[in-house]
């Protein structure tokens, strides 16, 4: 079984629920209090075993500052761990352009000619943590390692789940055991089989770029990436993986991301009772 070495990072299309903050910074490079969206992402990818990222971007976004070697800054924060300060230095990257935003499953295929086996991948605007360490000390993400495991047992695409209250508003699985057996797009909440919902997080297979040329974008759209996962529901399975214990950060909108800014603070060592102690009296006024 080919090891899981590659890793495709989703940060393509404008943001537009972020606008106009997302027309001068790209929502991946927004910080979670301060660590960018995308250094949370890559610092889980190479913890699970990545040896290259494949990030896609849009031709409107910079993320040249966000990629460059900062270790410089070391000498000024001795404090921050390197790998924070340069999420990418220990990595080879790659970028690749979806010059026409058409949807995820066409944004995959356009890493697909340099990767050759499974490949992780993690959407740029989805924060999945269980460690809430500061810069000076930081841990990453699990997420995408538990996945990598769970393929290394059963060599089948894999798929991360969490469970929500808000069902409606995301991709519901129905589960068979350990099987995903069907991907709704947002039901109602009545007749979500679920609360198990798509965050963001796979493990596809080599295969991917074949299935994607027979499910086009042309034939299925937007839902071409939902084509790809049914057939392997259809066939020789599609694993999923509740993802317990772990935290679910959008900076896709501003709500959630000034939520998710709060809940991480507030569960941060470092800054937890001041904010606390503040909060306690902004509501009070």
């Amino acid at each position: 079984m080919a090891a899981v070495e590659d890793a495709v990072l989703v940060a393509g299309g404008i943001g537009s629920r972020m606008l106009p903050a997302s027309a001068a910074i790209a929502k991946e490079a927004l910080p979670l209090v301060d660590i960018p969206a995308l250094s949370h992402l890559a610092r889980e990818a190479v913890e699970a075993g990545a040896k290259r990222l494949h990030i896609i971007t849009s031709p409107s976004k910079d993320l040249s500052n966000l990629l460059k070697d900062n270790s410089w800054l070391h000498e000024k924060r001795p404090d921050i761990s390197k790998e924070i300060l340069s999420p990418f230095i220990d990595v080879e990257v790659l970028v690749h352009v979806q010059h026409i935003p058409r949807g995820f499953g066409d944004a995959l295929s356009c890493a697909l000619h340099a990767i050759n086996g499974p490949f992780m991948v993690l959407l740029g605007d989805n924060i999945l943590l269980d460690t809430f360490t500061d810069a000076t000390n930081y841990s990453p993400s699990n997420a995408s390692k538990i996945l990598v495991e769970a393929y290394r047992q059963n060599s089948l695409p894999c798929v991360g789940l969490a469970a929500v209250e808000d069902p409606e508003n995301y991709g519901v699985v129905s589960m068979d055991g350990d099987l995903v057996k069907e991907i709704i797009e947002k039901p109602s909440r009545e007749s979500a089989p679920s609360n198990l919902v798509l965050c963001g997080r796979y493990i596809f297979t080599a295969e991917t770029k074949s299935l994607l040329e027979k499910y086009s974008f042309e034939e299925y759209g937007e839902l071409q990436s939902i084509a790809v996962q049914k057939h392997w529901m259809d066939n020789e399975g599609l694993v999923g993986i509740e993802l317990k214990g772990f935290q679910w950060y959008d900076s896709g909108a501003p709500l959630p991301w000034l939520k998710s800014q709060i809940d991480y603070a507030l569960r941060r060592d470092d800054m937890s009772d001041e904010l606390r102690q503040w909060l306690k009296e902004r509501l009070q006024r």
